[in-house]
């Protein structure tokens, strides 16, 4: 495989960066607060991640110009609803600018009264702890206070694109590995 190869030099295409990130799968989430002034804010995000499990807390992270910014920095409490394989069109309400995400949607009222979504892989309700300056983002921590998990399929987001999880053969990398490259032979 051939890289291309690229010095972020403050003239680069920044891309050029989302396209090197984009090699890089993701699950993707809605994640969701109620505002002081009652306003549900939601929005669809990659940027999830784990970030401690004792104590449990998780990071995630908003563009400085989202209008959803100012809700969730003013609440305390944020909700990250991981999707399912089925829910792309959740992903793209989310996605989607619009003056009520949540309208016509049924949703169940969470820690703080952030929305939670229905039909959702898992959820995870947090109380905000702490807010980091990232350069055109800002990173969110919050400390999982509850949260819920099912079995199916992720919603995963890779290249620009939606897709699925496809299993390996036998379960363990290494043996996959070596039976994939036995059958090229």
């Amino acid at each position: 495989m051939q890289l291309r190869k690229l010095a972020l030099d403050g003239s680069h295409d920044t891309r050029q960066l989302r396209n090197a990130l984009g090699c890089f799968p993701t699950g993707v989430t809605v994640i969701t607060t109620k505002a002081p002034n009652g306003k549900r804010e939601g929005l669809t995000a990659n940027s999830f991640s784990a970030l401690s499990l004792d104590p449990p807390l998780v990071l995630w992270s908003i563009g400085r110009k989202s209008p959803s910014l100012e809700g969730f920095q003013a609440s305390s409490h944020f909700a990250i609803n991981v999707l399912s394989a089925g829910q792309s069109d959740v992903s793209h309400r989310f996605a989607t600018p619009s003056q009520d995400k949540f309208e016509g949607l049924d949703v169940e009222e969470g820690l703080g009264g952030s929305p939670l979504l229905l039909g959702v892989l898992a959820r995870f309700e947090c109380e905000t702890v702490q807010t980091i300056d990232g350069g055109d983002h800002v990173l969110f921590v919050g400390r999982v206070r509850r949260l819920g998990y099912g079995d199916g399929e992720p919603l995963i987001f890779s290249s620009g694109r939606y897709c699925t999880a496809l299993a390996l053969l036998t379960g363990t990398a290494a043996a996959d590995q070596e039976r994939i490259w036995d059958g090229l032979g």
